[in-house]
């Protein structure tokens, strides 16, 4: 026989070595054929273990891609080869790649999947059609978990939470709306194709990664079985003895507790229905009179007002709290001498990095609304939220300021406010500034124009929802005079002046600074309105929606956001006496922490006619 058999060549009598790599003759049959060497009436991958009979194809015939390499078995054996370290790579990679961003390391990787050792044993033990189809499942559930993972950054990215499998499919759209309005039309389109072939790459690449190492894994069963064994007895060791690498465990099984939580959280999440509907049945307030409802308030204008992302990071973070500290004292200050007076203290919101419209109608409802089926069931029942119970009494006309809708928003009449204005009905002709539709000194300037700067009007009760601090606080809008705001179109220059988000995102510290500065300019918006505009009439309660996303956190396990109430009147706060708060617009270190969710029974029967009947509490 020739040299050339020695590389690929074979006749009917005699198989030279090179048959591992995929030849064979009807008297012969070689383990290779566990790579893809077949006919219609018989499996080779059978073979492998055993078996064997059946014709096949004359010659040798390969099968698939290795046909155009046949020719050339050197440049196979380095395609094979090749193929197959890249299929471990990827398998390995979808084992242990963690699902958290800042876990994202090189130590990450030198861990011992015990997934991986326990399918390894498996995938050896099956027979060959099981094996097979086995193999593909595998490969395809570990893609899935691996696309689960790359969510989870996401999320844990902007929400400090994994992604929930049954209730934030929504969140996708207001993701890509988000990718829309920060990077353009055309940056939208990129990230749903990006992701797109993302997730078609990976459920496909690694399904064929897995069946390619489990046809390995045959064809060198004894290495394989006894790799296994060895592996084995390493991660139970590792267990054992809690043997770490750069404070990381060597033993793993990642995937493992990411299924098993996944089960827990949807099991959770379909519970969580009826024990929303069961905590909504209850409110102290349901049959009250309304002539018995908030008559510590009346004929004051009320103004509830949130400040997007405006979280306790902002006051405790050194890196930012000298200038916002300055900003509270200065704001106080002027209040001050405008004949106000204000206290402050802390709120837990239910969410943190986005989610404001669940923090919105926990504060109003009274109600802890975590997610977006409790936020369905709750804007379709008949529950009284406190603007509500406003325009119950029939004493205020309820508005609402809402820049930051920019479509038909229904959920408004069940907050129960009379009359609406999103973006488009503001009369703002200006640029947007990113994700912000409407800076918020016109917003307010706009409030002043439409509603509470008309004469001979009733008391009003106004939710005000604040969006220039919205995430990617760049560009940012600045203080201008107020007579100056006009239709707007001012902007156009000043966003020509601003920052491009997409360079402010290269560097964290730079996202952490025009954060803080995005909340400055909301504060001070606020704050000169009310020295501007208000009046012995004017309540001011303004609150933090949630904390910004980790990137500004840096860290921050907290979910705590400042809140103030505002009056001349000094009646009004002697009725929330005993609440403990702080003196000024910036709460304390020891402030009350309350969960947001208390805060509209506490408002309520402070401004009730029997203040003194259910004095509010700390909740944990």
């Amino acid at each position: 026989m020739a040299e050339a058999d020695a590389e690929g060549a074979s006749d009917a009598s005699d198989i030279a070595e090179a048959d591992a790599e995929g030849a064979s003759d009807a008297s012969d049959i070689a383990e290779a054929d566990a790579e893809g060497a077949s006919d219609a009436s018989d499996i080779a991958e059978a073979d492998a273990d055993g078996g064997s009979g059946g014709s096949e194809k004359a010659g040798g015939e390969r099968s698939g891609w290795r046909r155009p390499l046949a020719k050339y078995p050197r440049a196979a054996r380095i395609v094979t080869v090749g193929t197959t370290v890249l299929a471990a790579v990827l398998v390995l990679f979808g084992l242990l790649v963690p699902n958290k961003l800042e876990r994202l390391g090189f130590d990450a990787f030198l861990r011992i999947p015990v997934e991986g050792v326990l399918l390894a044993a498996l995938l050896l033990a099956l027979p060959p059609k099981p094996r097979r189809i086995t193999s593909y499942v595998v490969g395809a559930l570990l893609g899935l978990v691996t696309i689960l993972k790359f969510v989870d950054m996401g999320f844990y990215s902007v929400m400090a939470r994994p992604f929930d499998l049954v209730l934030d499919w929504i969140l996708f759209e207001n993701a890509a709306d988000w990718v829309k309005e920060s990077f353009g039309r055309t940056g939208e389109i990129l990230a749903v194709i990006g992701v797109v072939v993302l997730v078609i790459a990976l459920l496909v690449l690694m399904t064929l990664a897995v069946a390619r190492l489990t046809e390995v894994m045959v064809r060198h069963r004894p290495v394989a079985t006894r790799t296994t064994l060895i592996l084995g007895t390493a991660w139970i060791t590792c267990v054992t003895l809690g043997v770490q690498f750069t404070d990381v465990p060597v033993a793993a099984q990642t995937n493992a507790t990411i299924v098993q939580n996944r089960v827990d959280q949807v099991q959770a999440s379909l519970h969580d229905g009826q024990v929303f509907a069961k905590q909504a049945s209850v409110d102290a307030f349901a049959d009250t009179p309304p002539d018995q409802l908030l008559t510590g308030l009346r004929g004051k204008d009320v103004l509830f007002t949130f400040i997007e992302s405006y979280g306790r990071t902002a006051i405790d973070d050194p890196a930012m709290s000298q200038e916002i500290d300055s900003v509270l004292s200065e704001g106080t200050s002027g209040l001050k001498s405008a004949g106000f007076s204000s206290r402050s203290a802390w709120l837990r919101s239910p969410v943190t990095g986005a989610g404001s419209w669940l923090a919105h109608s926990t504060f109003l409802s009274g109600l802890w609304i975590k997610n977006q089926q409790r936020y369905r069931s709750l804007t379709t029942s008949d529950r009284n939220t406190l603007t509500k119970y406003f325009q119950k009494t029939s004493a205020w006309d309820t508005v609402g300021i809402v820049p930051g809708v920019r479509r038909a928003w229904p959920e408004g009449k069940f907050f129960g406010l009379d009359r609406i204005y999103d973006s488009e009905h503001l009369g703002y002709n200006g640029p947007y500034f990113s994700w912000t539709p409407v800076p918020d000194q016109f917003s307010l300037g706009a409030f002043e124009r439409l509603e509470h700067g008309k004469k001979n009007r009733k008391p009003m009760m106004a939710e005000i929802i604040l969006a220039s601090s919205h995430n990617p606080w760049a560009p940012i809008a600045k203080m201008i005079d107020w007579n100056d705001l006009g239709d707007g179109s001012v902007y156009n220059q000043i966003k020509k002046e601003g920052k491009d988000p997409k360079e402010v995102w290269k560097n964290p510290e730079s996202v952490r600074r025009e954060y803080r500065n995005a909340i400055e300019y909301s504060l001070h918006s606020l704050t000169q309105y009310v020295e501007k505009y208000g009046d012995k009439n004017t309540v001011l309660v303004f609150l933090g929606d949630h904390q910004p996303v980790p990137t500004v956190t840096a860290g921050s396990t907290s979910r705590d956001v400042p809140v103030a109430i505002v009056a001349k009147d000094p009646k009004v706060l002697d009725r929330i006496s005993d609440w403990g708060w702080t003196d000024g617009l910036k709460p304390a270190k020891n402030a009350p922490e309350w969960r947001m969710d208390t805060f509209r029974d506490h408002f309520m029967t402070a401004y009730g006619p029997n203040p003194g009947s259910a004095a509010p509490t700390s909740t944990p």
